[in-house]
């Protein structure tokens, strides 16, 4: 048995914990410097759709909402605090996002109970409201969860049960593009072939659908029918290029601003590398204008930098990123965007020997391995950026625009909540 647990309107109730007076109002959280809406509540959805640019919602309407900047600190914390109390009930526990996570309830005698148990305790010590759908595979799970949200008497938690009288109902009303797995241009494939809901995918020949399409939509099929056959390897496999990039909150011509940026994406995609157990054998630079603007110069430089050797050691990233930046800069332009993209990634444990390509001796790796290890625990540990290279300019030309940024109210000393006596 399989449990799906997802934090309701994660960042919004996030906000709220430390905001009790945004309970029940509408709450936008906005995009890198204070975009787009990237995240709604509830309250907010028929207000405003998903992705629309702020500048762009009606002055009638932004007076009666909340807009936020993203607290991407304040998120990943308060998620390590909901899935902790998780892990402590149930052990065997598969993190899926920030704010899901699969469950395996197969020693349950009764799961409904004990996830509604444990939804209170996690609402109790964290103040993060959650639902849990549960079923006999992890897809099904997906949709059982999609129904606790909106089923009045499930008390958060549902249960998926293909043996169920309203199993077909249930799977006839959900669009196939609800499914776990199958986005925008899969969906508009399938609905071309006249398999529009959940019910018409199951029952459709997935060998016939995985010729056609793969290997894992056939697995979707087979899950829809409960059988459990989709690992979670299967829809997160290891990225074969990472990026980091971000536009500036402001223009800037100067090129120790833009060693700055380079430097904070370089160990960003390092971190990612070593997350995911890679290796790197190069990267690529660049810089961006900006686009818009019609009066000005126009430079869109790039450049790839073959790395030494395969590595994730954020030094020698930092070292091949920066040589990058000399080698495209110029003084003449002002630049609104700049990133850095890891490329042909390899798996660490199963990277092949080449002969003709230098490698560590194996002390430095050791070295370089043990170095890397505690700058994450340290980081992960202490919050990011406790440890750098090189430092973080704050008040730097490229830093985000977050100018409705609410406190970072569990990992900032200086930001804790302050309670007044009356």
């Amino acid at each position: 048995m399989i449990g799906l647990i997802d934090c309701n309107n994660f960042y919004a109730s996030c906000e709220r914990v430390f905001n009790p007076e945004l309970e029940g109002k509408p709450i936008g959280i906005l995009s890198n410097n204070d975009g787009c809406v990237i995240a709604r509540s509830n309250e907010l959805k028929p207000l405003v759709p998903m992705a629309m640019p702020a500048f762009k919602i009606p002055p009638h309407i932004k007076k009666q909402i909340t807009l936020l900047s993203s607290n991407y600190e304040l998120y990943g914390d308060m998620s390590q605090r909901v899935f902790s109390i998780v892990q402590d009930y149930i052990i065997d526990t598969e993190l899926y996002s920030i704010d899901e996570a699969f469950l395996h309830l197969q020693h349950q005698r009764n799961p409904v109970e004990y996830c509604r148990n444990l939804r209170k305790i996690i609402r109790q010590s964290t103040g993060i409201p959650v639902c849990v759908g549960i079923a006999p595979t992890r897809t099904l799970a997906k949709i059982a969860n999609h129904i606790a949200k909106k089923k009045v008497g499930s008390q958060g938690v549902y249960y998926l049960d293909p043996n169920a009288s309203d199993f077909i109902e249930q799977l006839e009303q959900l669009p196939i593009s609800e499914i776990w797995g199958i986005g925008r241009q899969l969906s508009a494939k399938l609905s071309n072939m006249g398999i529009r809901t959940a019910w018409q995918l199951r029952n459709f020949d997935a060998h016939f659908i995985g010729k056609q399409f793969s290997v894992v939509l056939e697995r979707t099929i087979l899950e829809l029918r409960g059988i459990a056959c989709i690992e979670l390897e299967d829809i997160h496999t290891p990225k074969k290029n990472i990026m980091t990039s971000r536009s500036f909150g402001k223009a800037t011509n100067n090129i120790d601003d833009l060693h700055d940026v380079i430097r904070l994406h370089a160990s960003r995609g390092a971190e990612k590398l070593r997350t995911q157990q890679s290796l790197a054998q190069a990267i690529l630079v660049f810089l961006r204008t900006n686009r818009f603007g019609e009066q000005q110069s126009q430079y869109h430089p790039s450049i790839v930098i073959p790395l030494l050797y395969p590595t994730n050691d954020t030094r020698h990233i930092i070292t091949a990123a920066q040589e990058g930046v000399c080698r495209i800069f110029k003084e003449d332009y002002s630049y609104q965007k700049a990133g850095v993209m890891m490329l042909d990634i390899v798996d660490q444990n199963k990277r092949q020997l080449d002969f003709f390509s230098q490698t560590e001796d194996t002390e430095t790796k050791t070295r370089s391995n043990q170095l890397m290890s505690t700058l994450d625990t340290i980081n992960k540990k202490m919050g990011r950026n406790t440890i750098s290279f090189g430092g973080i300019n704050t008040n730097a030309q490229w830093n985000l625009k977050r100018d409705l940024l609410s406190q970072r109210y569990t990992t900032r000393w200086d930001e804790l909540p302050v309670v007044k006596m009356m």
